[in-house]
């Protein structure tokens, strides 16, 4: 059964997108199989994987609402190697649309049911906002990963994040928890960065990643191209740096099981 993340928060430039596309493709690279789900109405994650957004036929409202099956929607990102359940501009309409469908809360962990077990990791990039849409990835997912800057308002906007999910934890989805926060756009020079670094340390212990996200050029690059960071520039520190997540998302999902076969 395939690892369901949300990669989540309320705050928008923390690199959510970023995170989705190079984590998924990292992924691949350890030969994992992946779904990407873009479910950002902007569509970045569809554009940033090779899809043209403005050419969908279909897209994740289709799928959300019942006018389509997820497995007919897919495609597949060629130079990531994954496959990505593509958005638009249409996915605007989502937040109307759902008010007026049985269970529109669980519509995303439904449709999802049929292919679960297809994939090692199904990674849902999650507008910054707290909209149905994202309360059906938070409802869908066993876990949610939070990338943020090291930045004080970052603190803050991390606090109510942490409400929300407790919020559907305790309504919806009782499995839910925090997978783990990534640090982003992590630049080890400035003492501010440091120092929201030690406060994530000493609130969240082993939640915190050891792996952190530099600032990287070649990362901020590799979208307009269509393209996640390992195909554009493999020995960028950025795709690096993903690499590295995802070797470190892998082994702790390995120990999460190793604990649970023991008790």
């Amino acid at each position: 059964m395939g690892k369901v993340l949300a990669i989540a928060n309320q705050k928008g430039g923390v690199g959510k997108t970023t995170t989705c596309i190079n984590l998924a493709a990292s992924l691949v690279a350890t030969r994992r199989h992946v779904l990407l789900i873009d479910l950002d109405p902007q569509g970045n994650a569809t554009m940033g994987s090779g899809i043209d957004k403005h050419s969908l036929q279909h897209s994740v409202l289709d799928v959300l609402t019942g006018q389509a099956d997820l497995i007919d929607v897919m495609q597949f990102s060629e130079h990531g190697g994954y496959q990505l359940l593509p958005s638009n501009r249409d996915l605007i309409a989502a937040e109307v649309a759902l008010l007026d469908l049985p269970n529109k809360e669980r519509r995303l962990l439904e449709a999802l049911k049929p292919v679960r077990g297809n994939y090692d990791y199904i990674l849902i990039d999650c507008p910054p906002s707290l909209s149905m849409l994202t309360i059906n990835a938070l409802v869908a997912a066993d876990g949610v990963m939070i990338p943020m800057q090291c930045e004080y308002f970052a603190l803050e906007g991390l606090t109510d994040l942490i409400g929300s999910i407790q919020r559907i934890a305790d309504q919806l989805n009782p499995e839910l928890q925090i997978e783990g926060i990534l640090r982003t756009m992590y630049d080890p020079r400035l003492s501010l960065t440091n120092d929201v670094s030690q406060q994530l340390k000493e609130h969240f212990g082993d939640k915190l990643y050891d792996t952190v996200i530099p600032r990287n050029v070649r990362l901020a690059e590799a979208p307009s191209h269509g393209l996640p960071a390992l195909a554009y520039d493999k020995q960028s520190r950025g795709a690096l740096a993903y690499l590295a997540l995802a070797g470190e998302l892998s082994r702790r999902q390995r120990a999460s099981q190793r604990a649970a076969t023991r008790t």
